[in-house]
């Protein structure tokens, strides 16, 4: 359950660098994201999570 809070602890870390260094960038990104098919967003979700999953697979297994 620690790993889980710290895999969240990591992501809002990266999502508050994002906003922090480059809010700029990170509205054009969810311009782009808004105009993008949900179809296309959800094949790109599935991909993220599936590397995602085989990372943590590779470091922890």
């Amino acid at each position: 359950m620690s790993d889980l809070i710290v895999g969240f602890g990591l992501v809002l870390v990266l999502e508050g660098m994002l906003w922090a260094f480059a809010p700029d960038m990170a509205r054009r990104l969810l311009e782009i994201a808004s105009e993008t098919a949900p179809a296309t967003l959800r094949t790109s979700g599935w991909i993220a999570m599936a590397a995602g999953l085989a990372l943590v697979w590779l470091v922890r297994g």
